[in-house]
């Protein structure tokens, strides 16, 4: 029966478009897994599992890309009675052997894949070791406006997941003809220096609220290590992250044998196109941290606190808020 069903839906987004094939079940999947994750939360006015499940939501939406060429050719040889064959190894991807993906692809998926377990696995002890999330104290109650936060994470993950999907839709062989570029090695170290500067300010925050808790400092608000440099330094760790990623992925959708491979025409309207999947990532993250969600709702709670106090002044005054100052 499932497989039945997996035949059928595959079927169903069979689409001409290479980069639709992949893409329509992607978005589809992340809607899906949210509403199942929202009924019973909505039911049970829990914020308990958001977080987690945006995480899963974001591997299994990554995975789904990068597998889905293997499992549609899987299926068509089930149609056609002839043996399946075996879905691809990621380690020839790097070594040159005879498989199914190139390292883009792998690296690129691995990288969103590592992003969401980390910050997924953090904010699920978070929510764990506080037993609620100020963010919902006013519509955990109200179905529709919590349904509404699902649904918005939905839109986050597709959103943010676009580069990553469009650069598994490519045919292998499409991404082999583009050699190493330097938007590969600036993409990639745009990731990694700001995967490691969220990672360094989040446990740094984690190391001064657990010895805050055992009374061995009584500061209100952290403004040591990172959080010396920038008022925001996981939200600006994100941003960067999400700007690597599409800059190693803009870098090769506008190249002519990828553009040929996705089915656009190779011109301006293919390019831009390609463009604005890349960088809708990085600006829809930095709009959510920057303008909605992130700074907007801690300034608000902090400026509430610690407002009058005039050491909270200076520090506010002194520290830029996004982009860490060097000296």
């Amino acid at each position: 029966m499932a497989s039945g069903l997996l035949q059928k839906l595959l079927h169903l987004t069979n689409f001409r478009s290479p980069y639709l094939r992949t893409a329509v079940p992607g978005v589809a999947a992340a809607f899906a897994l949210q509403t199942a994750v929202a009924v019973p939360s909505i039911l049970a006015q829990s914020e308990r599992f958001y977080d987690a499940s945006g995480s899963v939501t974001f591997l299994s939406v990554t995975l789904l890309s990068l597998y889905l060429p293997s499992l549609r050719t899987r299926a068509a040889a089930s149609l056609a009675g002839l043996p399946k064959p075996p879905l691809p190894s990621l380690l020839n991807a790097f070594t040159g052997g005879a498989g199914g993906f190139h390292w883009r692809q792998v690296v690129l998926s691995a990288a969103a894949v590592f992003w969401s377990v980390r910050l997924g696995s953090y904010l699920f002890r978070r929510i764990l070791h506080e037993g609620t999330d100020s963010r919902f104290d006013k519509i955990r109650g109200e179905p529709a406006k919590f349904a509404g936060a699902f649904v918005g994470q939905a839109t986050w993950v597709s959103l943010c997941l676009a580069p990553v999907i469009a650069i598994n839709a490519v045919p292998p062989a499409a991404l082999a003809a583009v050699s190493l570029r330097a938007t590969d090695v600036l993409g990639l170290a745009l990731f990694v220096g700001g995967f490691a500067f969220e990672i360094i300010a989040d446990r740094q925050k984690g190391r001064w609220l657990s010895r805050r808790k055992d009374k061995l400092h009584d500061e209100p608000f952290m403004t040591e290590g990172l959080w010396s440099r920038s008022q925001f330094p996981n939200y600006f760790g994100e941003c960067t992250l999400w700007t690597g990623i599409a800059t190693t992925a803009a870098g090769v959708l506008l190249t002519r044998p990828v553009q040929v491979g996705l089915g656009f025409s190779g011109g301006l309207v293919g390019k831009a196109f390609s463009l604005a999947l890349s960088f809708v990532s990085p600006a829809f993250v930095s709009f959510l941290l920057l303008k909605v969600t992130g700074v907007p709702l801690s300034e608000k709670k902090y400026n509430a606190k610690y407002g009058h106090r005039k050491d909270y002044q200076e520090w506010k005054q002194n520290t830029p808020k996004f982009f860490p100052k060097l000296f």
